[in-house]
């Protein structure tokens, strides 16, 4: 029961991510064309992404270390775990892909924040967020995928 309830806030979790990375590099990208300056509501935008990626690592670490079936049995024996592609997937291959895309976000918010002028900090916003908001989507179990999960 509680394994389902979090999981789910864990898929959710994902469009609130993607549609917090769009609307902060869609921010820096408008800023850069228009030459608008940093504005509060930009650094509100990076704040929200990255805070709602430490929200999903939470949730994320809660199912791998104490909820997961697939996890916990991989944590037991993680050398038998390798050989099966699914539990490889969510023992170490999603896990890694994940934490590489939040230090990547928290890297480049830093960034952004500390460019010298508004055009510079636009630009590191859209290069870290938009490398992060890609490597989260090529660490998501898609439905299409072998170890696909559904969208929802």
């Amino acid at each position: 029961m509680l394994y389902s309830v979090v999981l789910t806030l864990h898929s959710v979790m994902r469009w609130l991510i993607i549609i917090a990375a769009l609307f902060a590099i869609i921010r820096a990208i408008t800023g850069m064309a228009f030459k608008r300056g940093w504005m509060q509501m930009d650094d509100k935008a990076g704040f929200w992404f990255t805070l709602l990626l430490d929200i999903q690592v939470l949730f994320g670490i809660i199912l791998y270390f104490f909820l997961s079936p697939t996890t916990m049995n991989a944590l037991q024996n993680f050398g038998a775990a390798m050989s099966n592609a699914a539990t490889r997937y969510f023992a170490v291959e999603h896990v890694v892909g994940m934490l590489i895309a939040v230090v990547v976000a928290h890297i480049g918010r830093s960034l952004s924040r500390k460019a010298p002028t508004a055009i510079q900090k636009h630009r590191r916003a859209v290069i870290w967020y938009g490398l992060a908001i890609l490597i989260v989507l090529a660490s998501i179990p898609w439905p299409f995928l072998s170890v696909g999960r559904p969208l929802i």
